[in-house]
């Protein structure tokens, strides 16, 4: 494995555990402190690691030369029986993810403007976008899926849900087959020049 592959790794995986850790966050702010109990607001990485979506996955894309470099860390569990307010709390606390990965980017760029660009700043920037933008996309299990169902009918809620075990294979198909991977890919290269970065 090159330097550069694992630097991309471990970009993505600390990126990812971050954005696990704000969802956890904001839940217990809003009244449900099952993620803490879970031990998962730690910045350890044991407890966040997935073996397929932290490692392979990220992986498989890189040695696949894909313009989309993506991964994932173990969700954080969410009660939503224990938010104050219920599917609004749970759209909040879903957007709490992107929302950090993008913090994340704008962050790295303010670096990169001081101290100027480097490899590493430059990859945190373009993964993070990748990773806040992503999971806005709204396919259960997603992010955006649970901010999208604050919006649907009570009764088509769980329905909805029920698409989450397809919602990768799904999310795989649109990026390889339809321009939903292309747009996204416009989405952050634009997002870097807006930042400055390229």
């Amino acid at each position: 494995m090159t330097e550069a592959v694992l630097i991309s790794i471990v970009i993505l995986i600390v990126s990812a555990i971050l954005h696990e850790i704000a969802h956890g966050y904001v839940a217990e702010k809003l009244g449900d402190p099952t993620a803490r109990l879970a031990g998962r607001l730690t910045l350890n990485p044991i407890p966040h690691i997935d073996p397929m979506m932290s490692i392979l996955v990220p992986i498989m894309l890189i040695v696949l030369h894909s313009p989309i470099i993506f991964g994932g860390a173990k969700p954080v569990p969410v009660n939503p029986l224990m938010l104050r307010e219920g599917r609004k709390d749970l759209a909040l606390v879903a957007l709490a993810g992107p929302l950090t990965n993008l913090l994340i980017a704008c962050l790295a760029a303010i670096f990169i403007r001081i101290l100027g660009p480097s490899f590493i700043m430059i990859k945190v920037i373009e993964y993070n976008l990748i990773l806040g933008f992503l999971n806005l996309i709204p396919i259960p299990p997603l992010d955006g899926s649970k901010f999208f169902s604050f919006i649907l009918p009570q009764d088509l809620v769980q329905k909805y849900y029920s698409l989450a075990p397809f919602g990768v294979f799904a999310l795989f198909a649109l990026l390889l087959l339809t321009p939903l991977g292309d747009i996204l890919y416009a989405l952050v290269v634009n997002s870097m020049r807006l930042l400055g970065i390229v």
